[in-house]
């Protein structure tokens, strides 16, 4: 959601996983990528980002070698994905996968039910009080709170709160909380695309370095895969692990 985290698990308490094999190596390969902290650096803003030059390209070029399989799975909208990456040569799903527009179609899935507007009342209030950003999304909000780094746990409590309130979810990422409808999460359009003929039958890898990436590491490993951790964090379900956007883009390049 391109808000950057310095409160993240300490280095010298996070396992790391050994790196992944090269893509040639995967037999029938499908590639899963997160977007932000994976493919683009964190900005201050989710509209702060910086797309690097000839990403869009190299994305592009991976997906005709896999004939189709690679997808982006984002928490950000999926308009806004669309806003950054301008291009109908990839399949993507937005707000953690309640989103979802195949590679060259024209239309988009349905979102799931829009969040009750009396939420996303209660939520502006309580961010403009604690000077927070508030990003709305078609299927819910995330507070964030880089710009207030302590502020962690007292967002995350109203979260919990006002979910449990409105019969919303509440996730917990890098300097944000986000709430959105139960049920969604990013191992469940993985499995919903695996099911697809395009990706049937091959190898799932899940590329990803936040919290709400971890449902697409098992989703992943769930259908004979593994999932790649972008950086280092304890307790993850990956088994494979790049060091940051850069070697991402390194190793979507041998594709």
């Amino acid at each position: 959601m391109g808000i950057d985290s310095s409160a993240e698990t300490s280095t010298n308490d996070a396992r790391t996983p050994p790196p992944p094999p090269l893509p040639g190596m995967i037999e029938r390969l499908s590639v899963f990528l997160d977007f932000d902290g994976t493919l683009v650096e964190f900005a201050h803003a989710p509209d702060a980002i910086e797309l690097g030059s000839g990403l869009i390209d190299l994305l592009e070029r991976a997906a005709a070698a896999l004939e189709g399989r690679l997808a982006i799975v984002s928490g950000r909208a999926l308009a806004d994905l669309d806003r950054h990456l301008g291009t109908r040569r990839l399949t993507l799903s937005g707000s953690h996968g309640g989103e979802l527009r195949l590679a060259a179609a024209d239309a988009n899935a349905p979102p799931g039910s829009a969040f009750p507007r009396q939420a996303h009342l209660e939520a502006s209030a309580f961010a403009a009080a604690h000077g927070l950003l508030l990003e709305t999304k078609p299927l819910g909000f995330a507070f964030h709170y880089r710009q207030k780094p302590t502020a962690g746990a007292t967002v995350e409590a109203f979260a919990r709160q006002l979910g449990t309130r409105y019969g919303l979810e509440m996730r917990a990422g890098k300097m944000v909380a986000e709430l959105m409808p139960p049920g969604i999460d990013k191992g469940g359009i993985v499995a919903s695309l695996m099911a697809t003929p395009g990706f049937r039958g091959s190898t799932p890898v899940f590329i990803g370095d936040d919290l709400t990436d971890e449902d697409g590491f098992r989703a992943a490993a769930a259908h004979g895969g593994f999932g790649i951790l972008v950086g280092t964090r304890a307790g993850t379900a990956a088994t494979a692990s790049l060091g940051d956007v850069n070697a991402v883009h390194k190793w979507l390049g041998h594709i």
